[in-house]
């Protein structure tokens, strides 16, 4: 199933767009409005008490802002605790370290993945059959993952960048944690179980065999993630949005035909 275009505006953080009544210029409002009612102050002023927990939230809270205006790299325990009004000693007994922190602030990006991929199933529209709902809701799983790589890139980075030590610097022995074991704050699934639950969904409706469902999950997710990287760190930036919106359309149809061949 072919659908519309996409048209991504990347100068301004945009986002792919599944049928939707809203233009890029209307969500991209509602995105940029929703982060400036988010973000914290530049420079807060020292809170002198806390509640039973409150500290906690703030540090997460100044994390995820660094994360999103720096990505992974930018979420520093003693700046967390500068934004938060406490002396860094403060921070120990919430978070021990620095990937402690990172660890809490990677599981809200990841919260926050859902979320966009989320938006974008609650507004397809009626389909005919099953299986053209299937495709749809893949379609707008992978919309979403994009939309979101280009809106929030430093979250995006932060959510599915290496694992990083504890002085920062990527390792493959730094941890052990998937996807499925990160903490998340809030119920709900994570990205990668949103996709698995639109491939199951395509094999129950007999859009895709039953036997190239095995893997399939990491296909999908290597060619939308690639897309989004190209766009946001590789050559694709030089596009247009014209150019790119339609590149990744193409993306998605050619991912869920090659899934369903």
């Amino acid at each position: 199933m072919v659908g519309p275009a996409i048209r991504v505006n990347r100068m301004n953080a945009g986002h792919l767009c599944t049928p939707s009544t809203k233009t890029i210029s209307d969500r991209m409002d509602a995105v940029h409005m929703k982060l400036a009612a988010q973000d914290p102050p530049a420079d807060p002023q020292v809170r002198s008490t806390y509640r039973h927990g409150d500290l906690r939230r703030a540090l997460l809270e100044a994390g995820v802002a660094l994360a999103r205006a720096g990505g992974p790299d930018a979420v520093v325990l003693r700046e967390a605790t500068r934004r938060a009004g406490v002396v860094p000693n403060a921070a120990y007994r919430h978070f021990a370290s620095r990937q402690a922190l990172l660890q809490a602030v990677r599981a809200e990006a990841l919260r926050s993945a859902a979320e966009a991929m989320q938006q974008e199933l609650s507004e397809i529209p009626p389909q005919p059959t099953p299986a053209d709902a299937a495709r749809a809701k893949l379609r707008a799983v992978g919309s979403g993952y994009l939309r979101f790589a280009l809106a929030e890139t430093g979250l995006f980075r932060t959510a599915f960048g290496p694992k990083l030590d504890a002085a920062g610097d990527a390792s493959s022995d730094a941890s052990t944690e998937t996807l499925d074991s990160v903490p998340h704050a809030r119920r709900g699934l994570h990205p990668f179980e949103l996709l698995g639950a639109a491939l199951d969904q395509l094999v129950d409706a007999g859009a895709m065999p039953h036997e190239r469902r095995p893997g399939a999950e990491y296909l999908a997710w290597s060619a939308v993630h690639g897309m989004a990287l190209l766009v946001i760190d590789g050559p694709l930036q030089s596009l247009s949005h014209e150019q790119v919106g339609a590149l990744g359309q193409r993306l998605l149809n050619m991912v869920e035909q090659g899934l369903a061949s």
